[in-house]
């Protein structure tokens, strides 16, 4: 018992520690099991939207950035081999809730090639999921998506080097 709440402290520290600062760049956390899909996503949201995209197949590395660092909309493939999207999402969100003070959630868009549309659509009205795109997808709809959820971020200004 003791090591669980002391894991849950070190949860709490790092996710406080992290907090979003006025000069903070606008980020974006990508969390898809298809690599190739996950680059690819990376380095087009990167060129328009001029931020920071971070982009990892392994959703446990995905939940450690969202401890580490603030972003400003989440993509998260839907169906992954060891926890789906949706998941990450709210363990990310239980998170985020129990510090103090609590942590504004970013809006997740759920990308998924496997017919998942009818759970999304629950999700969405449920869980605060804010958009689906079914796999294969134009890149030009996830940034429609993305404005609709984060509309600052389409006049976001290009990262300093």
């Amino acid at each position: 018992m003791r090591s669980y709440e002391g894991k849950l402290e070190t949860v709490r520290r790092l996710a406080q520690a992290s907090a979003v600062t006025a000069g903070d760049p606008k980020r974006i956390l990508v969390v898809d099991d298809d690599t190739a899909l996950g680059r690819l996503i990376r380095e087009a949201l990167s060129s328009r939207f001029r931020c920071e995209v971070d982009a990892t197949p392994s959703p446990e590395y995905g939940f450690e950035l969202a401890l580490k660092k603030r972003y400003r909309v989440f993509v998260f493939d839907f169906s992954m081999p060891t926890i789906d999207g949706a998941m990450l999402f709210a363990l990310i969100g239980k998170v985020y809730n129990h510090v103090n003070p609590p942590l504004v959630v970013p809006p997740l868009i759920l990308i998924s090639g496997r017919g998942d549309e009818a759970r999304a659509q629950e999700l969405i009205k449920e869980a605060g999921v804010r958009g689906f795109l079914p796999k294969p997808f134009a890149m030009n709809r996830l940034m429609e998506k993305i404005i609709e959820v984060a509309p600052d971020l389409a006049t976001a200004r290009p990262l300093e080097l």
